[in-house]
C-alpha cells in the first residue's frame, strides 16, 4: 500500500474520470500560466542586461546596480534589503541569477500566498539577519517606512513609543524580540498584508 493510500484510511481512492480531466486541464493551464509567467520575467531579466550578454542570460548575474532600475524597486524604501535577501551571489554583491530574479518576482506577485509574502518580508524587515526582529530592526524600519528627511523623522521618544506598541502587539513570548512565527502572527490578523506588503 502506498502512503498516500495509508493517508486516505487504507483503500486506494479513484478520482472519477471528469474529475481527473478537469484536475488535467486545470493543471495544464496551471503550467501555461509558469511558463509564460517565466518567458516574460526572463525576458525583463535579459534586459537588464548589456546587449551583448542577454544570450547567455541564464548564465549570467544581472548587477545590483541595474536591479535597482526596475520601476518596482526605484522608489521601495527596502530596495537594497529586497536585493540582498533575494540573491544568492557568494561574493555578497546582491547580484541576481535568472532564478533569484524569478524568486523575487514570484514573491511580490498578486498569485503569492500570505505565508510566503511573510516569510520574505521578515527576512527583509531584518536587517541585521539574525532571525528575529529586534529593537534595532524596528527603528530602521519605522525609518525605512517614515522617510530620512528631516521633517518626517520621529524624535527619539516618539521612536521609543512606537518600537514599544510594536512589541506589546506582537512579541508574545515577551523576550524582546518578534520571530518569525510571532511576524507571521500578527499578519494573519491583517488581510491587507498579502497586498502591500513590501511593495513601492
Amino acid at each position: 500500500m502506498c502512503a498516500a493510500e495509508a493517508a486516505m484510511g487504507g483503500s486506494a481512492s479513484v478520482l472519477p474520470r471528469e474529475a481527473l480531466d478537469e484536475y488535467q486541464r486545470a493543471a495544464s493551464c496551471h503550467r501555461a500560466a509558469l511558463v509564460l509567467a517565466s518567458s516574460r520575467a526572463y525576458k525583463r531579466f535579459s534586459e537588464l542586461l548589456p546587449k551583448e550578454e542577454r544570450e547567455n542570460a541564464c548564465s549570467t548575474r544581472v548587477p545590483k546596480s541595474r536591479i535597482l532600475t526596475l520601476p518596482e524597486l526605484r522608489a521601495n524604501p527596502f530596495q537594497h534589503r529586497i536585493c540582498h535577501v533575494f540573491s544568492t551571489s557568494d561574493d555578497g554583491d546582491d547580484s541576481m541569477s535568472f532564478e533569484d530574479f524569478l524568486d523575487m518576482l514570484s514573491a511580490f506577485s498578486d498569485s503569492a500566498t500570505s505565508d510566503i509574502k511573510s516569510h520574505y518580508a521578515f527576512r527583509i524587515f531584518d536587517f541585521d539577519d539574525d532571525g528575529a526582529l529586534d529593537r534595532k530592526d524596528l527603528e530602521k524600519l519605522v525609518n525605512c517606512l517614515t522617510g530620512q528627511g528631516e521633517e518626517s523623522r520621529l524624535s527619539s521618544t516618539e521612536m521609543e513609543q512606537l518600537i514599544q506598541n510594536i512589541l506589546e502587539e506582537s512579541d508574545i513570548d515577551k523576550d524582546g524580540t518578534i520571530n518569525i512565527s510571532e511576524f507571521q502572527h500578527v499578519v494573519s490578523r491583517s488581510p491587507d498584508f498579502a497586498r502591500y506588503s513590501v511593495r513601492s
